[in-house]
């Protein structure tokens, strides 16, 4: 009996962590898809300490090792990874790795792009800006990676509506409820259809 290989997710993280261990704790138990690895650019990122409760390893890098080496990209190897998800990573990918894992990286945006996108515009900097421009919404953008920060395929989006009496973290909180909501079932989605 010839049996499907497996889907093997490897995180990236730079902060917190809570869709990390979200992504960790649906595919727990999933027949075709499991989390072989986290890996952050911050060594203090809580990613971390929350990932290796849950038993998956993790891996510190640095700028050089990232965009200069195949350092980043032995560790996937090793880990047989298939697949690449970013949940709260701030740096741009490098080529090294588009070209490893070509339409296999995805990534979640806290903003309906195109709009609140681009360099620099992450967590909160992002509520700030919905926030300041009196949007009447806000929500989630999942979509593939490309070179271009937030400028890749989108695979999928939802909104939430805003009152003008949320504050910058009410934003947060609605947002964050779509991220663990919704980018464990895109994942699936995408990554078995891939």
């Amino acid at each position: 009996m010839i049996t499907e290989k497996k889907i093997k997710l490897a995180l990236f993280a730079s902060g917190s962590g809570t869709n990390a261990e979200t992504i960790i704790r649906y595919f727990r138990h999933h027949s075709d898809i499991e989390v072989v690895l986290l890996l952050s650019n911050n060594p203090s990122a809580a990613a971390l300490e929350k990932t290796q409760r849950l038993g998956i390893p993790t891996v510190v890098f640095n700028g050089q090792q990232f965009r200069e080496s195949d350092f980043v990209l032995n560790h996937l190897r090793n880990q047989e990874a298939t697949h690449l998800v970013l949940a709260g990573f701030l740096w741009l990918v490098p080529a090294n790795l588009l070209h490893a894992f070509p339409n296999c990286i995805i990534n979640i945006h806290p903003a309906l792009l195109p709009k609140f996108g681009g360099k620099g515009m992450y967590g909160r900097k992002v509520h700030e800006a919905v926030k300041a421009a009196g949007e009447k919404e806000t929500g989630i953008t999942i979509h593939e990676v490309n070179e271009h920060f937030d400028e890749g395929r989108i695979l999928f989006q939802t909104a939430c509506r805003l009152e003008t009496t949320d504050t910058v973290e009410m934003i947060a909180k609605k947002v964050q409820a779509l991220e663990h909501t919704h980018y464990p079932l895109v994942i699936e989605r995408w990554a078995t259809a891939s």
